[in-house]
């Protein structure tokens, strides 16, 4: 076994491409990882690394051997993971990736639903807007609002997530409320730069065709939490997905507006690595979150 956790730290070098990356993916240190490459060039009897002040590169050798050694580690996790399911108890450690906003407010109080159902499973989740390469950061799965762009990931819808804008009453009671989008060049706008074009809201018409609106406000947050804290005190109408804005709508503290001009629903999906075996811990998971965002998401209920 010690040898096989030489490869795996070996491999996981090349993946990331330092020794603090790969330990951190193998949940060590940067000098356990140094000394487990180490120990395996000694092994060997060959140089496996390049090493220098700036960089990693491999040897000729390092890069004949990763090119072997990796699809056996994957045949081995595939034939572990194939036991482990027919044991049917989901166990081990399970490394998660998701968005910040929804990771906190919507994902957090399922996770812990889950973590007390499955006492075998370890979890370990990132809650990052940045989008993680799965394989390559060895996470088990992630989930990410929108339409997946990694082909090479299955991709499984849990739900839908809808934008829309709000405002308080005491705020439309004191400037007016917007009747169509251009309206709103003469409205106090909240703007978060998480949106790709922050200052350009995008609108559906019943027709199917689109409008756009360039705005401007002097409040700028790079938070969606934020934005509606701001948007509730009466200072201006925010853009937001409903997952954020929905408990707040149900209360009245705020009010949607152009419900009727709402862009498509994007979806939320969980995404994993393909194999010919899932594990049964990545199964549970998915089966679990798919089960609990069945149908309308509770969160676009009641307002």
């Amino acid at each position: 076994m010690e040898r096989l956790t030489c490869d795996r730290m070996f491999v996981a070098v090349l993946d990331t491409g330092s020794f603090s990356a790969a330990a951190e993916r193998l949940g060590t240190s940067s000098g356990q990882a140094s000394k487990l490459v180490s120990r395996l060039e000694t092994e060997l009897g060959v140089q496996l690394l390049k090493r220098t002040t700036r960089a990693l590169s491999p040897t000729e050798v390092g890069q004949a051997y990763y090119e072997r050694i990796k699809p056996l580690l994957d045949e081995f996790d595939a034939l572990d993971a194939s036991v482990r399911n027919a044991s049917g108890a989901p166990a081990g450690r399970l490394r998660l990736s998701a968005p910040m906003s929804f990771g906190h407010i919507q994902l957090m109080p399922l996770l812990l639903d889950f973590a007390r159902a499955f006492p075998q499973i370890q979890l370990d989740v990132s809650f990052s807007d940045r989008l993680v390469n799965v394989v390559d950061e060895g996470f088990d799965a992630a989930i990410r609002i929108g339409s997946p762009r990694d082909s090479s990931l299955i991709a499984r819808k849990l739900c839908d997530s809808q934008i829309m804008w709000l405002a308080s009453p005491a705020y439309l009671a004191a400037h007016g409320t917007p009747q169509t989008p251009q309206d709103l060049v003469r409205h106090a706008c909240i703007i978060d730069d998480n949106f790709p074009e922050p200052l350009v809201w995008r609108f559906q018409t019943p027709d199917g065709a689109g409008d756009a609106v360039t705005v401007s406000g002097r409040m700028r947050f790079s938070s969606g939490e934020a934005c509606l804290a701001a948007a509730e005190a009466g200072l201006g109408i925010a853009r937001m997905p409903t997952f954020i804005a929905g408990p707040k709508l149900k209360a009245g503290t705020v009010v949607p507006l152009f419900r009727d001009l709402m862009p498509p629903a994007r979806g939320v999906y969980a995404l994993y690595p393909p194999g010919r075996h899932l594990a049964v811990k990545v199964r549970a998971l998915v089966d679990f979150l798919a089960n609990c965002y069945r149908g309308q998401p509770e969160w676009d209920r009641g307002w």
